[in-house]
């Protein structure tokens, strides 16, 4: 688990990389949201974002790290590779949605412009699988996963395949 926290630490990094050269070319602002779920989660009163800097922080770094731990549960257990990635994209998806609707803070993705549909789609991919590939590198996986494979080249060809 603790590999899998390095692992979201990395993933953290990258996606927040990722948010701030996004950022420069749209112009977009930064998002209060992550914020504001924590302070809800926490029953603190509501206040400006600007005093809520390091609430937001908190939790968008801390989701991530934490998320990081399951990441690496996945790939000791073998579900590794971009597929175990793609599985982890959706349940980093599925905790944000979940928790800023719980609270009140955010409203279901569908109901959002489509360039901002995109651009989470875009940021958390770029978490899930920076996660999963440093998770996958650190955390052994169960013995004989994945199984040894020929190169295309190498591989017997069937009958009727060119």
């Amino acid at each position: 688990m603790v590999r899998g926290l390095v692992a979201g630490v990395a993933g953290v990094a990258a996606m927040t990389a990722a948010e701030k050269l996004e950022q420069l070319v749209t112009h977009r602002p930064n998002s209060f949201v992550p914020g504001h779920t924590l302070e809800r989660l926490l029953r603190r009163p509501e206040k400006p974002d600007e005093e809520r800097l390091w609430l937001n922080w908190a939790m968008h770094w801390g989701q991530g790290i934490v998320l990081g731990a399951v990441r690496g549960l996945m790939a000791e257990r073998g579900v590794r590779g971009p597929v175990g990635s793609f599985l982890f994209l959706n349940l980093r998806l599925a905790n944000d949605q979940t928790l800023e609707n719980a609270t009140g803070v955010g409203a279901p993705p569908w109901t959002w412009p489509a360039d901002e549909q995109a651009i989470d789609l875009l940021h958390k991919a770029v978490y899930a699988f920076t996660t999963g590939a440093v998770a996958d590198r650190l955390v052994a996986g169960p013995p004989g996963i994945p199984g040894p494979r020929l190169p295309w080249e190498a591989r017997p060809r069937r009958a009727g395949q060119p």
